[in-house]
């Protein structure tokens, strides 16, 4: 059974239509519906939620949009260049279909969806099982119009239909602590709730004792996670260490100075062999007057500082981080010292963004000091072309390394796999056997700009060889 409440916006009133009890008897028998996802694993997560939660209320999941009653995209808007892409797509969803928009787009560019698009229902991020109720009275022929978040979390025992059965998407928060003069995502998400560890590791080992093998512990910054229940991140990961199982996590990404009053804790958690070596660290730029002007809580030495720290106890630690070229007040020697920063930590990933204001936030009413736009490109074109040669630079060192590896994915070319080493390094491998949510051992071959190539080892012909299976030498990181 369950209940919900119709909130529908008009001209900044609310009107609040009476409360219904809905049964899965109310679910139109025989619908089919198709979900869309954009953007962070936050919104997988979201979306495989959704998705089990229609299906076990009788509602069947099509192959694809052809096929389906229902359409649900459940959006992103963290860019501009993506809301547009994702409105444009809505905008060619056949005209016979019921159309639900979910995500934070409704909740970041509400206006321009109605301006734009046409949709039947629309809803903000995490509506969990709640997403039943809306669907029913869509296709019922209602407009339902839900831009509230729920007041509870969904819970993490709800059913999924997983994406991708090796790796377990696990939200461990909602929202952050910040308040990025850029950052748009705050007023979708809002603000932080963590859900309890003890809830975290009960989903950890009911997946895997389903058979999951590889966690992504997610949120929109995981090191917020906790601080409103008066723990943190480092004692979810110890308590995740401390789980019965052969499994790993990936641990999502963290703002810097969220991990300073965590850092020696957070440092032993990460030593557990169950925790890859992963440390996604956003530093968005190399110049401090510019992280003062995104309200960025650090300087670009502390970033060095953490990353420092990390790479003392783990050498071969793969990095990632992020970095905005043409904010406001960005000028050319600002600029160059992003360009420095990065030459002197080298990160394995970094992703480069061009600042474009979004709605709401601090940064879209900033006219002062604005970058022009064919410099801002000009910017981002070096920029990406540095974190290439890094990137590849670093691949480099992994080559003759032996050691096991977690299959995790199949890759875009048919008998290739993708899988992960203890660093986190995406490596390609061939195989026609079912090697997803193995681990095998494999010897690295050849190293490409964003992955590696890898030969699998036939463990019995090898049988009474040593392999390397630690890490490169601490030098290969200078």
């Amino acid at each position: 059974m369950y209940t919900y409440m119709l909130i529908i916006a008009r001209q900044g009133l609310r009107f609040y239509a009476k409360t219904k009890q809905l049964t899965l008897t109310d679910a139109p028998m025989d619908k089919t519906f198709f979900i869309k996802n954009y953007g962070c694993s936050s919104n997988t997560a979201d979306t495989e939620v959704m998705a089990g939660c229609l299906a076990n209320a009788g509602y069947h999941l099509a192959e694809n949009e052809a096929q389906a009653d229902l359409l649900i995209y459940n959006t992103c808007a963290v860019k501009g260049p993506t809301e547009n892409r994702v409105l444009n797509n809505i905008k060619m969803a056949p005209t016979d279909k019921k159309v639900i928009v979910a995500g934070c787009l409704p909740k970041i560019s509400y206006e321009r969806l109605c301006r734009e698009t046409h949709f039947d229902g629309v809803v903000g991020p995490a509506w969990g099982s709640d997403i039943v109720a809306v669907a029913t009275r869509v296709l019922a022929g209602e407009r339902v119009i839900a831009l509230d978040s729920p007041k509870e979390m969904p819970a993490l025992s709800l059913p999924r239909k997983t994406s991708n059965p090796a790796v377990s998407v696990v939200p461990i928060n909602f929202g952050c602590l910040g308040s990025c003069a850029y950052c748009c995502v705050v007023f979708a998400r809002g603000k932080l709730r963590s859900y309890k560890i003890n809830d975290i590791v009960e989903r950890i080992q009911a997946d895997y004792a389903a058979g999951t093998r590889e966690f992504w512990l997610t949120s929109q910054d995981t090191a917020s996670y906790g601080r409103d229940l008066h723990t943190n991140l480092a004692e979810l990961l110890l308590a995740v260490g401390a789980a019965k199982g052969d499994f790993r996590v990936r641990v999502g990404m963290m703002t810097p100075n969220l991990v300073f009053d965590m850092s020696e804790k957070l440092l032993c958690a990460y030593g557990s062999s169950k925790v890859f070596k992963f440390l996604h660290l956003p530093v968005q730029s190399g110049d401090d007057a510019v992280l003062k002007g995104m309200h960025r809580s650090y300087t670009a030495t502390q970033f060095k500082e953490i990353v420092e720290a990390f790479r003392a106890e783990f050498p071969d630690l793969t990095l990632a981080t992020d970095v905005i070229v043409g904010y406001p007040g960005e000028t050319e020697e600002a600029f160059q010292n992003t360009l420095r920063l990065l030459e002197e930590v080298k990160p394995d990933v970094t992703n480069v963004s061009k600042f474009f204001a979004r709605p709401k936030t601090a940064a879209w009413e900033m006219k002062d000091e604005l970058v022009d736009k064919e410099e801002t490109k000009r910017r981002s074109a070096v920029a990406a072309e540095l974190v290439k040669k890094i990137s590849a630079e670093r691949n480099r060192r992994w080559i003759g390394w032996t050691g096991e590896v977690l299959i995790d994915e199949r890759g875009k070319v048919a008998g290739s796999l993708v899988g992960r080493n203890f660093a986190y390094k995406p490596i390609v491998v061939k195989s026609t056997e079912d090697l997803l949510g193995k681990a095998r051992k494999v010897r690295e071959v050849e190293a490409l700009g964003t992955y590696l190539k890898g030969e699998l080892v036939d463990e019995e012909e090898e049988e009474g060889k040593v392999w390397v299976v630690k890490p490169r030498s601490n030098s290969a990181n200078k």
